[in-house]
């Protein structure tokens, strides 16, 4: 039986016999879709390889300390950027 090597929601790395459905990069903590157009420009260069890993789904990549990719995940990332800046306001 074929396993993959996936993070959860810790961050620390798995295996599973279910392919990963979201990729992520492990530097920039960003994840997206498998089919980004983005992260798929970054491969074919020869880039992003090293530093990509994958998750069962987009939550345990959020749990994960992640970020939505603002290519392939518009409005995701739209609502973090949101999140993001009302928590620096808060700040004193």
């Amino acid at each position: 039986m074929q396993t993959y090597l996936l993070l959860g929601a810790d961050g620390g790395p798995y295996r599973s016999g279910t392919q990963g459905r979201w990729g992520g990069h492990r530097g920039s903590k960003i994840y997206g879709r498998l089919d980004c157009p983005a992260a798929l420009r970054t491969i074919a260069r020869g880039g992003y390889v090293a530093h990509r890993v994958f998750f069962a789904d987009e939550v345990t990549a959020v749990a994960a300390g992640f970020r939505p990719c603002a290519t392939c995940c518009e409005d995701r990332y739209r609502q973090w950027q949101t999140a993001r800046e009302n928590g620096r306001r808060r700040t004193p």
